[in-house]
């Protein structure tokens, strides 16, 4: 049975979870993925979550990845769940709110800035029917390049030319300072690059600060350490919660199973391994559903307590939260 984006739109509204078809399929032949967008939509109160999937990359892994456990353990988990133990798949996940008549983004991918394979944010938006110039504003949860890139295209327009960006007062504050970007530290120098290349000029931007709402219904949650502003949000709507987390993990096989394991990308890796316990005990205790910008497509579930440690249960495809 063939689908259309017609029938997709049908009513206007997309009902629920759908992938496009694409070259090959019909056949039985394999096409690559960056040529399916994945969008999945579901209901929080009065809000609409839709969840673009940005794409993905395979990194190699090597004993640097996790800092403090043995390759072997890495790859043993890995393995238990069902993965490469050779490569880790890293998914990026940005999030539409549709909140108090508005259209908000919640980080913005890599637009046509980012590896192959990635680039699907703006092919899921087309495909729902939304231009770029229709998002009211995007909201940064964290200035590492896979969040902030697609604010803006190669050519240094502003890929949603007529949205509010609102960014992380303390994360600001530490990549903009004028000697961290004069004299820039090795480690950091891919960043800062991605940062001046994004905010250095022709984009306006709004800072926020935390334990405030950014916008009505949703407010900013200081979670540190896998950067030093890095933010998560808590979205209110008609009675009901959504955590969205952003980057307190990576790979949920990884760091929701083993919160103690600090990642490469984790700037101060005690703040940032506090925080996870801190938000997934919260998370898990009080059965918030949660969004994670790197989980597997649609990257939204629920956290249990498993032992001493966490297990991420993924959102049953076809519904949302009940």
């Amino acid at each position: 049975m063939s689908m259309t984006r017609r029938t997709l739109m049908a009513g206007g509204v997309l009902a629920g979870p759908f992938l496009t078809s694409a070259p090959g399929l019909a056949g039985g032949g394999a096409a690559p993925a960056a040529e399916l967008p994945g969008v999945y939509r579901y209901g929080l109160g009065e809000a609409t979550v839709t969840a673009l999937h940005e794409g993905g990359v395979k990194r190699p892994l090597d004993a640097g990845f996790v800092r403090n456990a043995p390759l072997s353990e890495v790859q043993a988990a890995l393995a238990q769940a069902f993965l490469p133990t050779e490569t880790l798949p890293i998914t990026f996940t940005p999030l539409l709110l549709t909140l108090g008549g508005k259209r908000v983004l919640v980080d913005a991918g890599f637009a046509d800035q980012g590896p192959p394979g990635t680039g699907g944010t703006l092919r899921g938006l087309a495909l729902a029917g939304i231009d770029p110039g229709a998002v009211d504003a995007v909201v940064i949860s964290h200035f590492h390049p896979d969040h902030i890139l697609g604010l803006k295209r190669k050519d240094g327009t502003p890929t949603f030319p007529n949205a509010h960006v609102l960014v992380p007062e303390p994360e600001w504050r530490f990549w903009m300072d004028d000697g961290r970007l004069a004299n820039p530290p090795e480690a950091l120098k891919a960043t800062l690059g991605a940062v001046q290349k994004t905010f250095g000029g022709g984009l306006k931007v709004e800072r926020y600060a935390w334990d405030k709402e950014v916008l009505p219904g949703l407010t900013a949650l200081g979670t540190p350490g896998h950067t030093p502003g890095h933010t998560s949000f808590r979205l209110d709507s008609g009675g009901r919660r959504l955590l969205i987390a952003s980057d307190i993990t990576n790979h949920p096989a990884l760091f929701v199973r083993h919160p103690d394991w600090s990642a490469l990308f984790d700037m101060d890796a005690d703040q940032a391994r506090a925080t996870r316990h801190r938000m997934l005990a919260l998370i898990a205790d009080e059965r918030l559903p949660v969004a994670f910008y790197h989980a597997p497509f649609p990257a939204a579930g629920h956290v249990a307590r498993s032992g001493g440690a966490y297990e991420f249960v993924p959102l049953q495809w076809g519904l949302g939260f009940a």
